[in-house]
């Protein structure tokens, strides 16, 4: 039974009771995908915090992704006649009008607060145990540790923390400012006892030597912003905090230990990144490992939110009609639809494409959903724009079908507005420019992403076999050319934005032919660069406001103050606890 999420509005009150949760609540385990088959105490607790961050924390629309990517300019939730409205919860996100009493702000401190309890849970009792593994149980449980922590400074400039060997310890209140140099130095000294990803076990879904080097260079990228994130600009080049040379070196140096290792590669497919099967991508470095069933929790949203309801890759499955991007994003592109990580068609065993484009009649149904055996339907990837076609289901719940047992396409009109055509319109026009809300008669509006595969195995937004990435190689190139540009060196930052673009390939209906290089690049230019790489990969804020653009109007979006930057300490907990302060303009 997937665990549902436990509301506390303060953390820590008694670390015994932490701990005990910790060990015990073990409907969260991955031990059986992540750490072998022991399933003593230590390694249960260390399994219950690797499964928060799949447990809805960096996997459901509604945590990190919400803050990370639906206050930029690449997402949004607007409300869509009667759906979405939620007291405004969603669009809030958008407009930059949340405040500390809202849900998904609420919703994601106490996820992330849970991955930081589950991580001390875990270190005091590694630490207490004569396993064979211990040191390098323990460093992963630090090193999850310090992830939680650093997600937690970066959207809300505090996380709590308590001494995991003394039961009668204060909380401390880690601040951004002070807490990021200290975390780089935790975890530059874990290195030596965590392993070599594919040696003791280990695979992306383990915190290995590989993914410490990813989350140190993206420290070393964001420690500027962390140090000061409301102010005016940010010395990316200051002094490292071990060893020679400035922090962008330091991002450059982590960079190359993974670019230069030969466990990966850039996938000539982009979208296999984002596929069910993605376990087998040579990019992955550090992912969210996802398994149907076990007692793991998993989630579809990801593909779910963005798609119609009217779109149905199964006859028992559906999109939910939610999430677009924005105008300003789609627009970014302009120029560039032939880059292979914009679009990417469908095409069958037999050889049929679905080209959606109006001209496809039918596709096979040879291809069947795990578990139920019935047809299934392959919508394209990437950015979705226009008049959306695909199979209608009849009065018996199955696919409309051609006499020889083929699915039929037709034209699709919005499920819950029957003569509105499924339409998806690069322009959103709201009717108050500064609320992002559809009449029932607009709700078919918005660009939308069909980035990552929907899994139609087993129900809507419940499970899914797609591994979540955290980093992966892509991210890598893209944080090493800018830590280049940073510090001067634009040829070789030019360098890793065409490898990235050359790289990667289109399907066979545009003759499989690779990204073309650019010819120049500025500030500017690698931003969009970075949103072409790593759009809904809950990296686009950071960038935002390392590129000074987080603060700037948009589509339904006055331009905001800085202390935006920073999201609220949640009411409920300031009320619980006399520990937090909350953070400046709320």
């Amino acid at each position: 039974m997937k665990s549902k999420f436990l509301n506390i509005n303060t953390l820590i009150l008694s670390f015994a009771v932490l701990s005990l949760m910790g060990c015990t609540n073990l409907d969260e385990k991955v031990i059986d995908e992540v750490l072998g088959s022991e399933t003593a105490d230590p390694e249960a607790a260390l399994a219950a915090a690797y499964g928060q961050l799949g447990d809805g924390t960096f996997v459901d629309h509604g945590n990190v992704f919400a803050l990370q990517e639906y206050s930029t300019d690449e997402a949004l939730l607007p409300t869509r006649g009667s759906d979405w409205g939620d007291g405004g919860k969603w669009r809030a996100m958008h407009e930059f009008t949340w405040d500390a009493s809202n849900d998904v702000v609420k919703t994601t401190w106490n996820s992330l607060n849970f991955g930081i309890t589950k991580s001390l849970t875990a270190i005091s009792s590694i630490e207490k145990s004569n396993s064979t593994n211990r040191a390098l149980f323990l460093a992963e449980a630090k090193g999850l540790l310090a992830y939680y922590t650093y997600t937690t400074i970066d959207l809300f400039g505090q996380a709590p923390y308590r001494d995991p060997g003394n039961i009668n310890a204060p909380i401390q209140i880690r601040k951004a400012e002070t807490t990021i140099d200290a975390l780089i130095t935790e975890v530059e000294g874990l290195i030596p006892n965590l392993a070599d990803i594919k040696t003791q076990n280990t695979h992306a879904g383990r915190f290995t030597k590989q993914a410490a080097y990813a989350f140190l260079a993206d420290m070393y990228l964001n420690r500027a912003v962390l140090k000061n994130k409301t102010a005016g600009s940010f010395n990316f080049l200051e002094q490292a905090v071990s060893g020679s040379g400035t922090d962008m070196d330091k991002v450059i140096e982590y960079s190359n230990l993974l670019i230069n290792n030969p466990n990966f590669s850039l996938e000539s497919n982009y979208f296999h990144n984002f596929d069910i099967n993605n376990d087998t991508s040579k990019e992955m470095i550090f992912s969210i490992v996802q398994k149907k069933n076990t007692d793991k929790a998993s989630d579809n949203d990801l593909a779910y939110m963005s798609m119609e309801r009217i779109q149905k890759p199964s006859p028992d499955n559906r999109g939910t009609n939610a999430s677009c991007i924005t105008p300003e994003f789609y627009y970014s592109w302009n120029g560039n639809h032939d880059d292979p990580r914009f679009q990417r068609s469908y095409q069958y065993a037999d050889g049929t494409w679905f080209r959606n484009d109006g001209t496809d009649v039918s596709v096979p149904s040879s291809s069947k959903v795990e578990g139920t055996g019935k047809p299934w339907f392959h919508f394209n990837r990437g950015l979705q724009v226009g008049q959306q076609y695909g199979p209608k289901i009849l009065a018996d719940g199955n696919f409309d079908m051609t006499s020889d047992g083929r699915i039929k396409v037709y034209k699709l009109f919005t499920e819950k507005n029957t003569t509105l055509a499924a339409d998806f319109t690069p322009e959103l026009n709201f009717d108050n420019p500064s609320e992002s809300v559809f009449t029932q008669a607009q709700i078919n509006r918005g660009v939308r992403n069909f980035k990552f595969e929907f899994d139609p195995g087993y129900g809507n937004n419940g499970t899914s076999g797609m591994d979540v990435p955290l980093y992966r190689l892509g991210t890598i190139y893209m944080m090493r050319a800018e830590a280049y540009l940073r510090s001067g060196n634009i040829s070789a930052a030019l360098a890793d934005v065409n490898k990235l673009r050359t790289s990667r390939t289109n399907d066979a209906l545009k003759n499989n032919a690779p990204g073309v290089a650019i010819a120049s690049l500025d500030e500017n230019t690698l931003f969009k660069e970075s949103g072409y790489e790593l759009y809904w990969e809950m990296y686009r804020r950071k960038a935002m406001i390392r590129f000074k653009k987080f603060d700037l109007p948009g589509t339904a979006k006055s331009a905001s103050l800085p202390y935006r930057r920073i999201f609220p300490i949640p009411q409920a907990t300031i009320d619980a606890s006399k520990d937090f302060t909350q953070n400046p303009g709320y």
